[in-house]
């Protein structure tokens, strides 16, 4: 009897593009001001012009690979801009064209709760106690009232993980989704500890679009493990001159 294999032959995940919330963001913190000017739902962000390009680029860059080096999987956070990076992707023929895009509420954003559309600065003077309770607790375990933690983040993608080797092992996965869901994959899929995956953060952004890539590899003991091929690799963006960036979502002035 043949065994279903428990992960994916690849696995990418891949962060939105460039969104009009990373503009707005950059906005606030030159004027010096506590909020980011935002319109709509932070669900409902659409990505920027700069956004889309990028997402087309990484399109682009996979069309020009084998078929067993592009994914046969899409899945993504609901969020616009990250349904809208996957749309663009697979439009540019990144995948197959008729590859639906499998939309996950697990893989959503972080919630801040009371600290949505707070600059870093909006935190400090808006919200003292929180900025002095996140300083105390770390960024791995604050959680704002009505928001998450990274843990709680984590949490949600443990589950995730169990979803995508029940019904995608074997398969080759990518995951459209945001800055701090790709840190925590990386997380639970590596067996990091906070301190690692804070380090890692701490010495660059995700950049939008970027790859981080996971191959299967087989062990001694026979399950088989994941492991890190390419991390935060911008090579898309790269090949066609598209500008790269690497700014935390709209809300991420307060990331937790």
């Amino acid at each position: 009897m043949t065994m279903t294999p428990r992960w994916p032959e690849r696995l990418w995940l891949v962060r939105h593009g460039q969104s009009a919330g990373n503009v707005a963001r950059d906005a606030a913190h030159e004027a010096g001001q506590g909020r980011i000017d935002l319109s709509a739902r932070d669900v409902d962000i659409p990505l920027s012009d700069l956004g889309r390009a990028q997402s087309q680029a990484l399109g682009r860059w996979f069309a020009q690979g084998e078929e067993g080096a592009r994914p046969n999987v899409l899945l993504c956070s609901p969020y616009l801009r990250a349904r809208q990076t996957a749309e663009l992707f697979r439009d540019a023929g990144g995948c197959r064209s008729t590859l639906p895009l499998r939309l996950d509420e697990r893989l959503r954003e972080k919630e801040f709760g009371i600290l949505d559309g707070l600059t870093t600065l909006g935190v400090r003077t808006e919200e003292p106690q929180q900025a002095e309770l996140r300083r105390i607790l770390g960024k791995f375990y604050h959680r704002p009232p009505g928001g998450e933690s990274w843990c709680d983040v984590i949490f949600r993608l443990r589950s995730l993980l169990d979803t995508v080797g029940l019904h995608h092992g074997g398969c080759r996965v990518m995951i459209v989704a945001h800055q701090v869901v790709v840190l925590c994959l990386r997380y639970i899929i590596e067996g990091l500890t906070e301190e690692e995956i804070l380090a890692i953060d701490a010495r660059q952004d995700v950049a939008n679009c970027s790859i981080t890539e996971y191959g299967f590899a087989e062990t001694d003991e026979g399950d088989g493990e994941m492991h890190l091929v390419r991390y935060n690799v911008t090579a898309p963006m790269d090949v066609e001159e598209t500008p790269v960036t690497s700014k935390p979502d709209a809300i991420a002035g307060s990331r937790g």
